[in-house]
Parts: structure tokens; C-alpha cells; sequence
């Protein structure tokens, strides 16, 4: 079975720091490009950030760009999203999603073929 599984996500206070993990079962992450996206109750969900199949690309959108970092494992098969310096608006369910290609080309839904469950981030004192 093909699938994306996120881990890593919790409760944290304010200016606290979080790394979600998305590790891909049953195939290899090595060629395409992953992205990170957010949902929060009620809000469309909207990219946070992409990076190539190589790593050597890297794409934030403003919500995530200094605060947010972005990295790959391709021998571990895992993807992280390290999040530093967290505020009560990043709360909101957060999904990997593997890209159709292996670069970064946005963050619309159709550009991307396999998404993760999510998990749960929570900002709050």
C-alpha cells in the first residue's frame, strides 16, 4: 500500500519548536519533489513549503520563511519540517504531499498525487 504517514505533531507554547516527520511506505520518495501544506478549522488548505527530489531546491511560502525549515532524508525515506519560533495562528493540521514531478512548481492541489493523514499542531499557552 501506497501512502504518506506524518508524525510529530503536538501541543507546544508559544516560541516553541516543532519537527514533523512524512515517511513514505511502499515506494520511494527519491524522485519527486514533497510538499508541506496546513489546514486550519475552517480555512482552505494552503503550501508551506516544497523541496525537490534532490534537496537542493527549497520553497517557503511568507508564513514559513524564516521560521520553518525544510530538509530530506532520501536514504530514511522521510521528509521533516523543522518549525521554530511557533505563534497560535501556525495551529492547524498539517499534510505532506508527494509532487507529480521531481521539482517544486507551486502549491496547487493538482500538482500533487498522494497526501498524508495529517497530524495535529497546536500553538497555545
Amino acid at each position: 500500500q501506497l501512502q504518506l504517514v506524518e508524525s510529530g505533531g503536538g501541543l507546544v507554547q508559544p516560541g516553541g519548536s516543532l519537527r514533523l516527520s512524512c515517511a513514505a511506505s511502499g515506494f520511494t520518495l527519491d524522485y519527486r519533489a514533497i510538499g508541506w501544506f496546513r489546514q486550519a478549522p475552517g480555512k482552505e488548505r494552503e503550501g508551506v513549503s516544497c523541496i525537490s527530489s534532490s534537496g537542493g531546491y527549497t520553497n517557503y511560502t511568507d508564513s514559513a520563511k524564516g521560521r520553518f525549515t525544510i530538509s530530506r532524508d532520501n536514504a530514511k525515506n522521510t521528509v521533516y519540517l523543522q518549525m521554530n519560533s511557533l505563534k497560535p495562528e501556525d495551529t492547524s493540521v498539517y499534510y505532506c504531499a508527494l509532487a507529480t514531478g521531481n521539482y517544486c512548481s507551486g502549491y496547487e492541489y493538482r500538482k500533487y498525487a498522494l497526501w498524508g493523514q495529517g497530524t495535529q499542531v497546536t500553538v497555545s499557552s
